[in-house]
């Protein structure tokens, strides 16, 4: 047994499919389907249910991947522990960012990081919080940004910023009127949200809950960008993180936004990556480059509550 076949297996394992696998791997896929069955020779056990067009894992086949896919993490982590003692602040990382957050947050710290680690390759990756979550304990990503809690004991957090949400309601929107409300003010209200898996619509049926409002049935959208034109179409109100209104966003002058003056709901967002890693320290460095953000980022100014109107 080595390390490549192992390599070869978790590829397999990942796309189950023996032409995509060896695509991944860079080698033929003969190649790959015949040191796959070695391995399974050598453990005396059938890894893979070979069918027409998919490999499928059998029961052993899926706990064995998991062990593989540890072996792998760690001999990376080996690897980048050795790199990263001649130039910690140099390389690579794999950052993961969810969907309702990255394309507002990115514009305003990537050049940040940048500036403070001028030697860094950032490789960014946009996916649902619950497949960044996966991708890090598999050793796929090195870090993610995600919204807290986070439950795994194997994850280590590091808090960052509080990000608070705003209404936004129709410009003829009965609401629209006012500049601030109270959370029990929602009660009557029935929200457009996001489909399954997005995190925030999670916070925001949290909100949903605690203010008695309700989901506005037959409609989920699949972005915030569509949430924000549905409302601008008249079709109903929603809420809005705060990084979502500040420039380079274009303000709408067809929707207004209203912040709340009693109990303010928010998202907290971290840093997360593996307890193991041997990125820790740097990733600490790289935390506080997110924590010098300016303040008002997060702070709903009186101008950007109220959009002007045509």
């Amino acid at each position: 047994m080595n390390l490549r076949d192992l390599r070869y297996f978790v590829a397999l394992a990942d796309h189950k499919h023996f032409g995509r696998a060896a695509e991944a791997c860079f080698v033929s896929q003969p190649t790959l389907s015949t040191q796959v069955r070695k391995l399974e020779e050598e453990l005396g056990v059938t890894l893979i249910e070979r069918a027409p067009r998919q490999a499928m894992l059998t029961p052993a086949g899926r706990d064995i991947a998991d062990r593989a896919r540890r072996i792998v993490a760690e001999v990376e982590q080996m690897k980048e522990s050795a790199r990263r003692s001649q130039d910690p602040e140099a390389g690579t990382i794999r950052l993961g960012v969810f969907p309702t957050l990255g394309p507002y947050l990115l514009p305003h710290v990537v050049p940040r990081i940048r500036k403070r680690f001028p030697k860094l390759e950032l490789l960014l990756v946009e996916e649902k919080s619950d497949v960044l979550l996966s991708r890090l304990r598999e050793g796929k990503l090195d870090a993610g940004l995600l919204a807290l809690p986070v439950h795994d004991e194997q994850l280590h957090t590091e808090f960052l910023f509080e990000e608070p949400f705003l209404l936004a309601v129709p410009e003829h929107h009965p609401l629209a009127k006012r500049s601030s409300l109270a959370l029990k003010e929602l009660a009557d209200q029935r929200l457009l949200l996001l489909e399954d898996g997005h995190c925030m619509r999670d916070q925001a049926l949290d909100v949903c809950q605690m203010s008695g409002a309700s989901e506005k049935s037959g409609f989920q959208a699949t972005s915030l960008e569509t949430l924000r034109q549905m409302v601008a179409a008249d079709v109903g109100v929603t809420l809005l993180p705060t990084l979502a209104i500040k420039p380079p966003v274009a303000r709408s002058e067809t929707i207004h936004l209203l912040g709340f003056h009693d109990s303010q709901p928010s998202r907290r967002i971290a840093l997360v990556w593996r307890k193991s890693s041997a990125m820790h320290e740097f990733l600490r460095n790289l935390a506080e480059v997110f924590r010098e953000l300016p303040a008002e980022l997060f702070t709903p100014r009186a101008d950007l509550v109220a959009e002007k109107r045509a």
